[in-house]
């Protein structure tokens, strides 16, 4: 499976309708409604708001809605558009203001599947890699090491506590956890150790 790095946007038209396609990055649905309730603020005049996500390591997770456009003439299309690029963890909005001309069932399926397409090819993606959480605490002499040696093995989402103590956490590529974890033994002569979940 594919993520996406960023969102895009596409603005196409068709038959004088004008449709908007905005794609977002996101982890949880909770996320995806955040983002759907946030684009009815942007666009409060749009004819509609549009759309569906995939969420998930396998992309078994979605939603789609017509948002009353005639039934799967809408929400539906923009889905299998998605099913089909490989995506996951992705929300695809399209807005549509109406330009007067009635599309049809099969003109409105064409457009907003167009508008799904585009605004996915422009849409920068890498590929999923699994992930698990770390953490690990240590003395203040070895932070500035540890943490470079956790950044080279792609670490992301760094959280630091300094206290008595410093305090690392975060998530890191399961491919890299074990060597990851004996470098920082190494690092610091056995007295810190890199915590993850037990497989």
């Amino acid at each position: 499976m594919l993520i996406p790095t960023s969102g895009a946007t596409c603005d196409i038209v068709v038959r004088k309708s004008r449709f908007i396609g905005i794609s977002v990055p996101v982890t949880s649905q909770e996320a995806a409604r955040e983002s759907i309730s946030e684009a009815r603020q942007v666009y409060p005049d749009a004819s509609h708001v549009v759309h569906s996500y995939i969420l998930g390591p396998k992309g078994d997770i979605f939603s789609f809605s017509d948002d009353r456009e005639p039934k799967n003439t809408a929400g539906r299309p923009v889905l299998e558009v998605l099913k089909g690029s490989g995506i996951t963890n992705i929300l695809v909005l399209v807005i549509r203001y109406f330009g007067g001309t009635k599309l049809g069932t099969g003109g409105l399926v064409h457009a907003y599947s167009g508008a799904a397409k585009e605004v996915l090819r422009l849409t920068p993606v890498e590929p999923m890699i699994e992930t698990c959480e770390f953490s690990v605490l240590l003395a203040y002499e070895h932070y500035e090491q540890v943490k470079k040696a956790l950044i080279d093995y792609h670490a992301r989402d760094i959280t630091e506590s300094f206290e008595t103590s410093v305090f690392l956490s975060g998530t890191i590529p399961k491919e890299h956890a074990e060597t990851a974890a004996r470098q920082v033994s190494d690092l610091t002569a056995g007295r810190s150790f890199l915590s993850t979940p037990k497989p």
